[in-house]
């Protein structure tokens, strides 16, 4: 029985097996006919995925070549109408060409034409000349016998004529414009200048070339000198300046061109006569100090005539150059003291024409700043005036009325003439500068052969100390025009000849005088 069993057991085990292996490959074989079946219905929806694919291609490129032949088509159709155009515009160029041929050779025709008939006509003028030169030879020398003058001389004397009759004609103009200037600016002038003038009293001042110091004793002057003249030399080196020792009485004479280093040089020497311990070490530290009071006294005095003009702002550098003219002497005149004054009558004139004072007095304050480096730098003390006002920020106006007030440049305002008035008015007044006896004279004699120089003055005088020159013409040989013009080329001729202060008033007299007697 229980080998009966097993035996069933084995082949129920035998068959589950096989029932199982013949599942699995029943099964097997519908997955297969699935995935087969699958795979061709993929293929068939790739192969009409495809179709449509290439038709839609199809489609485009059909659609792309047509574009194109329009596109192409399109432009073939501009471009023959472009080049329809051009040779249309060719046709007409070359028939515009044709007929420009045409028209020039006409012309070439006509100028070969002409032509021929110039050299006809040159050739018949040159025959007529020729005819004429020796008609026209003819009838000089005629007028040359008759005239009893030759060609040169005739021409000589017809422009000797015209240029008298222009000289008579412009005197006469001149003479007009100005008596028509005279009567509209003279009495105004007159009266701003007079305001000007007796608003303001001016302190005189003198020349000082060379400073004297006293000595309390002869003896000084061998202790000045030192051993050997160490001690001179000494001071001379520190200072810049020349130490003369002569017999003069109980005094030394300091002398030099610069006054600042003459007023370090006249303080030095006075420190070191009251200290009595004169030493070439000694010297040099005096100087020093004097050197530095001088500064201090050179900015005060800056300071000072700018409160006292009642101008501010300005540079400090122009202040120091403002205080050194305080040593600056300009024919006996102090310029500082000049400049001041100037400052005043500038802003008074400013004033009654209604302009800006203030402005007036700044630039007649600074008009005479160069001045102070003139005998350091190069040229005219009114360019370098206007160099250094424009250096340190003072405004174009001031910088054109200081170059401007001795004409070397020329006015750009009306602030440039009323510097040059105010610093003439200030140098001209009664006692404001003094000359040496031999240059005075010097000088009239000057004027007075400039103006006996031209024809026709039988005398001439200088009065008012110079400031006039009047003078007496022949009354025959000078009419009333060709004085006037007298009058302004001697002028002319004493500024380009002369140099002197302020200014020279130029009159010419002409006058005829009938006499008789009853008896």
């Amino acid at each position: 029985m229980n080998i009966l069993a097993g035996a069933v057991g084995f082949l129920l085990g035998v068959l589950l097996v096989v029932s199982i292996s013949w599942l699995r490959r029943k099964q097997r074989r519908i997955q297969m006919e699935l995935a087969q079946s699958t795979a061709v219905r993929i293929t068939e929806e790739a192969k009409k995925e495809a179709n449509a694919i290439k038709r839609e291609a199809e489609i485009q490129a059909r659609d792309s070549i047509l574009q194109a032949k329009m596109d192409f088509e399109k432009e073939v159709r501009e471009t023959r109408r472009e080049l329809q155009a051009l040779e249309k515009r060719l046709v007409n160029k070359e028939e515009s060409l044709d007929k420009r041929v045409e028209t020039v050779e006409r012309r070439e025709a006509e100028l070969g034409r002409r032509e021929a008939s110039v050299k006809v006509r040159e050739k018949t003028v040159e025959e007529k000349g020729t005819e004429c030169g020796r008609l026209v030879d003819e009838a000089r020398r005629q007028l040359e016998r008759a005239a009893g003058m030759t060609r040169e001389e005739a021409k000589k004397s017809l422009i000797d004529q015209m240029v008298e009759e222009a000289k008579h004609e412009s005197a006469k103009r001149i003479r007009v414009v100005e008596e028509e200037a005279r009567e509209e600016s003279v009495r105004k002038g007159q009266k701003i200048v007079a305001l000007a003038i007796e608003r303001l009293a001016g302190d005189f001042v003198a020349e000082r070339t060379v400073t004297v110091v006293p000595l309390p004793n002869d003896d000084m002057k061998g202790r000045i000198i030192g051993r050997e003249g160490r001690n001179i030399r000494a001071l001379e080196a520190a200072t810049g300046i020349d130490l003369i020792v002569d017999d003069t009485p109980e005094s030394v004479i300091i002398s030099g061109h610069n006054p600042i280093r003459r007023e370090i040089a006249r303080l030095s020497l006075e420190k070191l006569i009251s200290d009595g311990r004169i030493h070439p070490g000694r010297i040099e530290e005096v100087v020093r100090k004097a050197e530095q009071e001088v500064d201090e006294a050179i900015r005060e005095a800056g300071q000072k005539a700018i409160f006292d003009v009642g101008v501010h702002g300005i540079h400090p550098e122009l202040i120091k150059l403002l205080g050194r003219l305080k040593y600056r002497y300009s024919y006996a005149q102090n310029v500082l003291l000049h400049s001041i004054e100037a400052a005043f009558i500038c802003g008074m004139m400013a004033a009654e024409l209604g302009l800006n004072e203030k402005q007036a007095r700044r630039a007649a304050l600074l008009h005479d700043i160069g001045k102070a480096v003139d005998h350091e730098v190069e040229g005219s003390h009114a360019i370098i005036g206007a160099e250094l006002a424009r250096k340190y920020g003072e405004s174009p106006k001031i910088v054109n009325a200081i170059a401007a007030h001795h004409e070397d440049v020329k006015a750009e305002t009306i602030l440039a003439p009323l510097v040059d008035a105010a610093d003439a008015l200030s140098g001209a007044r009664p006692g404001a500068r003094r000359e040496m006896l031999e240059t005075y004279v010097r000088r009239l004699e000057e004027l007075e052969r400039i103006c006996n120089s031209f024809k026709g003055v039988e005398k001439s005088y200088a009065v008012q100390a110079g400031r006039e020159i009047r003078i007496i013409v022949q009354n025959d040989a000078v009419s009333d025009e060709e004085a006037a013009l007298m009058a302004r080329d001697m002028a002319r001729k004493i500024e380009n000849e002369m140099t002197y202060p302020g200014q020279i008033k130029v009159t010419v007299i002409r006058e005829v005088r009938a006499v008789d007697y009853a008896r």
